[in-house]
């Protein structure tokens, strides 16, 4: 008989066969934890455990049942360092609750998705339950979307024990607050979700009904609080129901964009005693660079900075110019100016057209909707239309450029920020703010690297339960790239989870001299790539074997 061929001629439904491999897969897994060492250690001295010498047919070799181990590995990483096992276990979350709640959060980190594409990953593709000794494969789907509803009952304790935990880790100070708000999109009508509204869509998906994620964060990125409002949510109403349900501390510095400054807002805070630096709303911009100083960014950008107190003092502005920021506004209006007389061009030179459309009123109707897609420029220009002796049909149009001042095309590369923190220097009021654009490179993160967007589900509970994951998700990204920073590792989370899926555990099974079959089931072998950002997590020896 040779090595290929069956020992017992059954047929076996594909079922048990898909049984009896999960079984021994998990012997397997077991086996390898207790046995003794065959290699050398870590640090390449040789092992004093005896080794287990076999003789094999090599040709006889066949791996089967590989599965994905580096994400998973970093993954519980993280986990470890927060005590989020223990955290969950506090909150009183069972033993398959747990294993559920940490497969569905470490899940959206290796395969941002659907918990549909989680459940797949963990019972097809990851070593998830090997290294945690949970059997995933027999875990139904609707075990992760309970346990989704779980965690979204416990969220708000979830947050404030996380958020600790993590201030404690990292030292954190909780002076500056930044707050933000993005939305994500439903495939589907979601007739059943309250909060599915239709709204403007960050992702020019205006045509599905979307959900509002709102987020207060600390100035090195970790999540203080998060909560899902309908889709059609003012951003400006959402302040003060998150800073009082997060309890924020009074004289913190919140950090905001122009969508949620306004003057109620502002007044607001001014009142209860919380510190503000915002985006400006007003129109009009103005610089006087005689009166600015120069800051130079962690790019080599140059940003001249002119500091205006208020009459009162009790607020002072800041009227930015960015050089780099400057040259991008300008290609936008030139690019846009260019079109638009490209278009009136057209228009007046169809006049001249047999039977072309000369109504003035007409024509003022189609320079008009030529307005409208200007995106503003139109503001600068003077538009005359000729007429014939009766005044009724158009024979030319005539245009002349009048840029109008303290507007885009006469500012480029100039913004206006606005605190009621007035002892602070121009420098570190900016470079606070700048802070905030850090924010959009949180929620790129969300939607494209942990599956925020779309969302699949009908349920309202089960909606935010799949954003909620998404955020836990997150914090354990930070968690990794944080560390990872402090050893000159600034890679996105993309990227690093691209370097990580290469190490897998995988069986290798052979025949024997004496014609019984050996199983081995083992890791391979980490690259370079890999074994640099496990080293730079933890002691190297923690993940060779």
């Amino acid at each position: 008989m040779t090595p290929h061929e069956a020992l017992f001629d059954v047929e076996c439904p594909v079922s048990v066969e898909q049984e009896a491999q999960r079984i021994a897969a998990q012997l397997l897994a077991r086996q390898a934890e207790i046995a003794p060492p065959s290699h050398g250690s870590a640090d390449n001295t040789v092992s004093e455990q005896p080794r287990d010498i076999q003789a094999v047919d090599v040709d006889s070799l066949e791996m089967s049942r590989p599965r994905s181990v580096g994400v998973e590995h970093v993954a519980l990483w993280a986990m470890e360092q927060i005590g989020f096992a223990a955290l969950l276990e506090e909150l009183g979350l069972t033993g398959p609750q747990r294993a559920a709640a940490m497969g569905s959060i470490i899940g959206r980190m290796a395969v941002p998705g659907s918990e549909l594409a989680v459940h797949q990953w963990l019972r097809e593709r990851s070593a998830l339950g090997e290294l945690m000794d949970v059997d995933y494969e027999s875990m139904s789907l609707m075990q992760l979307y309970r346990v989704s509803d779980i965690l979204l009952r416990h969220q708000s304790a979830l947050e404030n024990r996380l958020f600790s935990r993590l201030k404690d880790l990292f030292a954190l100070e909780c002076t500056v607050t930044l707050y933000d708000l993005t939305n994500t999109y439903f495939e589907g009508e979601e007739t059943n979700n309250s909060k599915a509204r239709r709204g403007h869509s960050k992702e020019k998906r205006s045509d599905c009904p979307l959900l509002t994620l709102g987020m207060v964060l600390d100035s090195s990125g970790f999540v203080r609080r998060s909560e899902v409002f309908p889709g059609n949510v003012g951003e400006a109403s959402t302040l003060k129901e998150m800073l009082q349900g997060l309890g924020a501390p009074k004289g913190a510095l919140v950090v905001m964009d122009r969508g949620v400054a306004t003057e109620a807002n502002l007044s607001w805070m001014a009142g209860n005693g919380y510190r503000y630096l915002v985006v400006s709303r007003e129109q009009r911009r103005q610089f006087d660079s005689e009166n600015a100083i120069c800051i130079e960014t962690a790019s080599r950008e140059k940003v001249h900075i002119q500091k205006v107190m208020a009459e009162d003092g009790q607020e002072v502005r800041l009227y930015c110019h960015s050089e780099g920021r400057a040259k991008k506004e300008e290609g936008i209006v030139r690019r846009f100016a260019e079109r638009f007389e490209t278009e009136l061009g057209k228009l007046s030179d169809g006049l001249s057209r047999p039977r072309a459309v000369r109504s003035v009123g007409k024509i003022w109707e189609r320079i008009g909707r030529l307005k409208e897609k200007s995106h503003g420029v139109s503001q600068h220009y003077h538009i005359e239309i000729i007429t014939d002796e009766n005044d009724t049909e158009a024979k030319e149009i005539r245009w002349e450029k009048k840029p109008v001042t303290g507007s885009l095309a006469t500012h480029p590369g100039v913004y206006c920020l606005r605190s009621n923190e007035t002892e602070w220097d121009e420098d570190r009021l900016w470079r606070t703010y700048i802070m905030l654009t850090d924010l959009e490179s949180v929620f790129r993160s969300l939607k494209g690297e942990l599956g925020l967007r779309p969302v699949f589900h009908q349920k309202e509970e089960r909606s935010d339960g799949h954003l909620f994951i998404t955020v836990l998700a997150y914090q354990l990204v930070q968690v990794i790239r944080r560390q990872l920073r402090t050893k000159g590792i600034r890679d996105r989370w993309s990227s690093l989870r691209e370097t990580l899926s290469g190490q897998c555990r995988i069986t290798a099974t052979f025949r024997r001299v004496d014609d019984r079959v050996l199983h081995v089931r083992k890791a391979t072998k980490a690259e370079q790539n890999e074994l640099r950002l496990f080293a730079s997590l933890a002691d190297a020896k923690t993940w060779l074997d």
